[in-house]
């Protein structure tokens, strides 16, 4: 039988991973491996779950137990399940629930770049990206466009962030990812030596004067290759630029200079998949 237990008070110490501790406090919380996250909508839990993601608790509106999240919870064995109408879980949580069902769920402990990339061909590195937004529309199309594997900088949002993982739609449990470094000072040439190590040449996606096209046929025919891509606004560092094997740029027109981020990752994954 679940084990459904209804919101009578707003201040129980269980709800605080739903409604009082910020994602940062989630991500760190008692020790870094044991951090926890929320993933949001049945959509992005089932691919949590099938990606092997272990559930704590389940919160989500009362009529949704009976409905679309039978089958999660037909999934998550005995783990509690809080439950009340739309408005207090608004209330309780600062917002609407995305079609009313939220899963807290254990933090995987990530693999290294050595252990992720042993077999890729085809990497993503996402060098200080903050916006959960575009973390979460470079992820889908990764997945979607042939990338083996994401590597994110240290200053780079978090995959796992509620709003990042529902933006992908869940395929930031699908894509293979992890961190390339633990501190600011190890990005970007300790990177780019760990990379370059695996074999790896390195194509930074920049405005430069000394580029080539996103469709040269010696990028595209390198073996092993990884994309990297800048940080809203600024790009990436020129001393990340001046590391990389190639400065690359999509071809414009219109005037218009360069693509979101999320958009230019979209046309580069397109376009240098392994073939």
């Amino acid at each position: 039988m679940p084990n459904v237990i209804e919101i009578k008070e707003y201040t129980a110490p269980e709800l605080d991973v739903f409604a009082r501790l910020t994602e940062a406090q989630l991500r760190n919380r008692i020790e870094k491996e044991k951090g926890i996250f929320i993933a949001e909508s049945p959509k992005v839990i089932e691919r949590a779950l099938d990606a092997g993601y272990e559930p704590i608790s389940l919160l989500m509106e009362r009529k949704h137990i009976e409905g679309q999240a039978g089958n999660i919870i037909s999934r998550c064995g005995e783990i509690p399940i809080y439950t009340a109408d739309r408005d207090l879980l608004a209330r309780l949580t600062g917002y609407e629930l995305t079609r009313g069902i939220l899963c807290a769920m254990h933090r995987p402990k990530l693999k290294t770049v050595e252990e992720l990339c042993a077999n890729a061909r085809r990497v993503a590195v996402l060098e200080g990206i903050v916006d959960s937004t575009n973390i979460g529309a470079i992820f889908r199309s990764a997945a979607a466009l042939h990338m083996d594997a994401v590597l994110l900088t240290p200053t780079c949002c978090d995959p796992l962030y509620r709003r990042a993982a529902r933006v992908s739609m869940g395929t930031v449990f699908q894509i293979p990812w992890t961190r390339i470094g633990e501190a600011q000072a190890e990005w970007p040439q300790d990177g780019m030596i760990r990379l370059k190590t695996l074999g790896f040449k390195m194509a930074a996606m920049a405005l430069s004067d000394m580029s080539v096209s996103v469709d040269d046929p010696q990028l595209m025919a390198e073996e092993k290759l990884a994309i990297v891509l800048g940080t809203e606004g600024d790009g990436l560092s020129p001393n990340t630029i001046a590391d990389c094997d190639y400065t690359v740029r999509i071809p414009m027109s219109h005037d218009v200079d360069s693509l979101n981020v999320a958009a230019a990752s979209a046309v580069a994954f397109w376009q240098l998949r392994v073939k």
